[in-house]
């Protein structure tokens, strides 16, 4: 159980060789289990350990490589101070996780793998559903929506249900509308704009903008340069509802959110 009365930053470490802002930074355990540590220093609340990158065209790994990327990181941060969540769309992988200490499933395809929801069912684990068109090797091309909050919304709400009659206490589930995951930028801004009323799903909900290509292509910047626009964005989320902002930068993050909770007269 988290306490939401304030926004949680959850900090990102991939071990991948190819996610879109920090592949193959990560892939040598120690290093991703040192810099896991690092984000819990700078405050992070939650840990999300990713086996398989999601970027756009990304290419699927096998569930046996996506442990082996995951599992020591895990295992070194079964004591943490902080709930770790592992990122996955595998059933195999998920009651791996599980069974190994993770306190989260951070799923972008939510539970629609075959024992997927069965397998965050049989544990007492937090899952985070996010929308996502089609697969990550497919999802940008040429994404269409006559009304993306509306689907997003309407998809959310489905898989809520579906989780809940599967067994998974509402208080377990988090919704995330899956920014850059099958969206145009076009799109993108709308849901930043719109999104206090995917918050009406009464479920929280995480958002991910950190580095993302939608500031780049609002920028013009790098992915590595994008920390100022990716704390901008994080403060937008939490002022129209997000109450988990997924972050590579928690420092900074938490920082805005300092200055912005001081500003409505409380303290972060």
């Amino acid at each position: 159980m988290l306490a939401l009365e304030r926004p949680l930053v959850m900090g990102i470490v991939n071990v991948t060789p190819d996610s879109f802002s920090d592949g193959g930074a990560f892939l040598d355990p120690a290093r991703a289990i040192a810099h896991a540590e690092r984000l819990i220093e700078e405050g992070a609340d939650l840990i999300d350990i990713g086996g398989e990158s999601t970027r756009p065209g990304a290419q699927a790994v096998n569930a046996a490589e996506e442990w082996r990327r995951i599992e020591p990181v895990l295992g070194a941060l079964r004591e943490a101070p902080v709930p770790v969540a592992v990122d996955t769309m595998k059933p195999e992988v998920m009651r791996s996780a599980l069974g190994a200490g993770a306190s989260m499933i951070n799923d972008v395809n939510a539970l629609r793998a075959e024992g997927a929801l069965q397998a965050v069912a049989a544990s007492d684990a937090a899952v985070c559903l996010m929308h996502m068109l089609g697969e990550p090797r497919t999802m940008q091309i040429a994404p269409f929506y006559d009304d993306v909050v509306a689907v997003v919304g309407a998809f959310l709400r489905e898989r809520i249900a579906s989780a809940e009659s599967g067994g998974i206490a509402r208080g377990r589930i988090v919704a995330d509308p899956g920014f850059g995951f099958g969206k145009t930028l076009a799109h993108n801004l709308e849901l930043l704009r719109r999104l206090s009323e995917i918050g009406e799903l009464g479920v929280p909900l995480l958002v991910g903008l950190s580095r993302k290509s939608m500031l780049g292509a609002i920028t013009g910047r790098e992915a590595g340069e994008r920390l100022a626009a990716g704390v901008a964005a994080a403060l937008l989320a939490v002022e129209r509802g997000a109450r988990i902002v997924r972050v590579h930068d928690v420092a900074a993050t938490r920082d805005a959110l300092a200055i912005l909770a001081a500003v409505k007269g409380s303290s972060y």
